[in-house]
C-alpha cells in the first residue's frame, strides 16, 4: 500500500494572523496575506494552511472561499503550542535599511525574546519603517517555521535606554576596546539579559563611559577580528543561545 501521505502536508503555506486563534474558528483575510494565497500559492476550497498568532500556537486551517480579493478559512486543530522564548533582548544600534534588515530576519530566526533598536551618535539612521520592520520579523518567523515572534520596538535614543533599564537584566555591552570573553560572560550570568551592539562608527568615549556606568552592564568582546554592526549583532545573538539559551534544550522537552 501506498504510504500515508503526511497532514498537514510541508508544503502548506504559513501565515501569521492579528487575531488569537481557537477550533473552528472562521478567519477571512485581505490584503497582501490573501494575495499569497490567491495569487502565488493559488490556493482552491479545501486546501491547507498554517496559522500562527503569536499566542496560543500553530494551527492547521483549510480553505473555504478563495475569492479574488480576500481568503476565508477555517481553523481545525492545534498542531504545537506557542514555543517558549529565551529572555534575550537584542539592543542594535540602527544601520542602513538592507543592513538591519538582516539583523530583523537573523535575530527572528535565532529566537531572540525582543529587538529593541538604539539610536547612537554614529548611527547613519535614525528612523526605522515600522511596517516594513514588522514584516521582516513576520517572514523570517513564518520561513522558519517559528510559533513565536519577538517584540519589535519603536528605536530609542541609547541615554533613554539606559535611563529606563531594568535592575534585574544583564546587559552586556559589545565594547571594540575589550571586555570580559563573551562565551564565559553568557555562560556565567544566564539570562534574563540584553546584548548591546553599536554603529559601524562605535560608541562614541561619552556613550562608552555612560554604557560602563550602568551597574547591570558587562563589557565583552567578540574575539580579535572588526565586525560590522549587522555581523556582531548575529554573533553575539547566536553565542548567547549556544552559552544561555535554548540550543542545548533536548527537542521534546519540558521547561
Amino acid at each position: 500500500m501506498p504510504a500515508t501521505p503526511a497532514w498537514p502536508p510541508k508544503s502548506a503555506p504559513r501565515l501569521f494572523v492579528e487575531q488569537e486563534l481557537a477550533a473552528g474558528m472562521r478567519v477571512a483575510l485581505e490584503g497582501n496575506p490573501a494575495h499569497y494565497l490567491i495569487r502565488v500559492m493559488r490556493v482552491a476550497e479545501g486546501d491547507t494552511v498554517i496559522l500562527c498568532d503569536d499566542a496560543t500556537g500553530e494551527w492547521a486551517a483549510h480553505v473555504t472561499a478563495p475569492g479574488k480579493r480576500a481568503v476565508c478559512l477555517e481553523t481545525d486543530r492545534l498542531l504545537r503550542p506557542r514555543e517558549p522564548v529565551p529572555d534575550l533582548w537584542l539592543c542594535p544600534a540602527l544601520l542602513k535599511k538592507d543592513r538591519f534588515d538582516l539583523v530583523l530576519e537573523k535575530a527572528t530566526e535565532l529566537g531572540v525574546g525582543a529587538i529593541r533598536p538604539v539610536v547612537t551618535r554614529r548611527c547613519v539612521a535614525d528612523k526605522l519603517n515600522p511596517d516594513r520592520a514588522r514584516a521582516n520579523v513576520i517572514e523570517a518567523a513564518e520561513q522558519c517555521a517559528r510559533t513565536a515572534l519577538p517584540e519589535l520596538d519603536s528605536p530609542q535614543k541609547l541615554d533613554a535606554l539606559l535611563a529606563s533599564w531594568p535592575q534585574d537584566r544583564t546587559l552586556f555591552f559589545a565594547d571594540e576596546e575589550g571586555g570580559e570573553e563573551a562565551a564565559s560572560a553568557f555562560a556565567k550570568h544566564g539570562s534574563p539579559a540584553a546584548i548591546l551592539i553599536g554603529p559601524e562608527g562605535g560608541f562614541d568615549d561619552a556613550e562608552r563611559e555612560a554604557i560602563r556606568s550602568l551597574p547591570q552592564a558587562i563589557p565583552i568582546t567578540l574575539g580579535p577580528r572588526i565586525l560590522r554592526g549587522e555581523t556582531a549583532a548575529i554573533a553575539a545573538t547566536a553565542l548567547w543561545m549556544a552559552q544561555a539559551g535554548d540550543w542545548n534544550r533536548v527537542a521534546g522537552s519540558e521547561e
